[in-house]
């Protein structure tokens, strides 16, 4: 009887902006997943966004040549590719809020501004991570370990990571977003900001040590920020991720057991 006595005219606009905010959203991952592709295939003739072909070209070399501004963007845009998926559940409840009137609709750009903020500072500290093990001679050209401990340590260390109360506490904040939003909604779009941010935080938290992995398939390894990226998208799920998250802990646990144990042996 409510949705009846609602203005159609009204009902259709709301509709109508949550569909183009949706298609710019997605919109922004295939952009992101398109220059990720135009970097691992060393494709500099991509000229996505306006760049030009030796900016590309300058991404995809070793970080250890690169300079460290181009590392920057490139973990940057490889944040973009994997994080914004995992988005979707808190973006999605935060627009079906907004359709209630309890803000407006301007708070959702807001809200994916604040949470791609962290991830913006999370890729410089990636960014320097790279910079640096390339500089110490432990990463090949793609950005893959070629120590053997360094690959069992980063193994072992995810692992590890997804049995602690940190990552169980920020995984069930991520796993529900109606809740978050209750426990911090305020009007006004420096809020939606904020808590764009805060939800940026839980996610890096829940998944730093999982992007930490790059380094043993490769920074730029397609098939691993695939598997990464929908992994971490269905750990965010309460009905499916509650069966992921430890088992795939302990097969990390136990990769890089074998590999500090095959390390040793050929030492």
């Amino acid at each position: 009887m409510a949705f009846q006595s609602q203005n159609p005219l009204r009902v259709w606009a709301v509709w109508n902006r949550a569909a183009l905010a949706w298609i710019g959203f997605y919109g922004l991952i295939l952009l992101a997943w398109l220059g990720v592709f135009a970097m691992a295939l060393q494709n500099p003739a991509a000229d996505l966004a306006g760049m030009p072909a030796d900016f590309w070209a300058s991404l995809c070399i070793a970080a250890g040549q690169a300079s460290f501004l181009p590392l920057i963007a490139m973990w940057a845009l490889m944040a973009l590719a994997m994080m914004l998926p995992t988005f979707v559940p808190a973006l999605r409840c935060f627009i079906e809020l907004s359709a209630t009137g309890a803000t407006k609709g301007s708070g959702a750009v807001l809200l994916v501004a604040g949470y791609l903020v962290v991830w913006g500072l999370a890729s410089v500290a990636g960014a320097g991570a790279q910079y640096g093990l390339s500089r110490a001679g432990l990463l090949a050209l793609n950005g893959a370990s070629i120590s053997g401990w360094l690959t069992a340590g980063l193994l072992i260390g995810a692992g590890a990571y997804q049995f602690t109360p940190l990552k169980e506490a920020c995984l069930a904040k991520c796993r529900m977003p109606l809740t978050f939003f209750m426990e911090r909604w305020r009007p006004g779009p420096s809020r939606a900001f904020r808590m764009g941010a805060e939800l940026g935080v839980l996610c890096l938290g829940c998944c730093w040590a999982l992007m930490a992995l790059g380094f043993v398939g490769g920074t730029m390894n397609l098939m691993w920020m695939g598997a990464a990226t929908l992994f971490m998208t269905l750990e965010k799920l309460p009905d499916i991720g509650r069966w992921l998250t430890r088992p795939v802990g302990l097969a990390l646990i136990l990769a890089g057991g074998i590999v500090a144990l095959r390390t040793l042996l050929t030492a």
